[in-house]
């Protein structure tokens, strides 16, 4: 199948797609400065450059788009796969799917831990906060 855009609005459209700054990266970032911790962001010096750092902790979290990360839950209808050009799309998705687990590994190798969230928990932003404060207060409570 053949792509339904012609190459200029594919351009549009494709510029248009944000790596930093995401809507549900900012919804994060707001639910988590709200419960009071303070971060920082895109550190180019960790592997991956995560979304959130907390460099006292060696915590990081990253904020997934299902479908730019292959989210393969299978309930999550978010990480489909396009109708068009899938020969490039499962090669370009399938790259950033390996990209994130080999940042994944040199962060653990580097003493960092990781937190994923995914953009379909955003549904449960309760269970987000939850998740969060387990993440980050494991292993302070002693």
């Amino acid at each position: 199948m053949t792509d339904t855009l012609t190459p200029s609005e594919r351009s549009e459209r494709m510029s248009r797609v944000r790596s930093k700054d995401t809507k549900t990266e900012l919804i994060v970032r707001g639910l988590i400065h709200g419960m009071g911790y303070r971060y920082r962001l895109h550190s180019r010096k960790l592997p991956g450059k995560p979304d959130i750092v907390f460099a006292n902790r060696n915590k990081v979290i990253f904020v997934h788009g299902c479908f730019w990360h292959r989210h393969s839950d299978p309930a999550c209808g978010l990480a489909r796969m396009p109708k068009s050009h899938l020969d490039f799309w499962r090669t370009k998705l399938e790259h950033n799917r390996k990209r994130d687990l080999d940042n994944q590994k040199r962060l653990m190798n580097l003493g960092w831990e990781y937190l994923i969230i995914w953009e379909c928990q955003l549904r449960d932003l309760d269970g987000v906060g939850e998740c969060v404060v387990s993440f980050l207060e494991e292993g302070e409570r002693k």
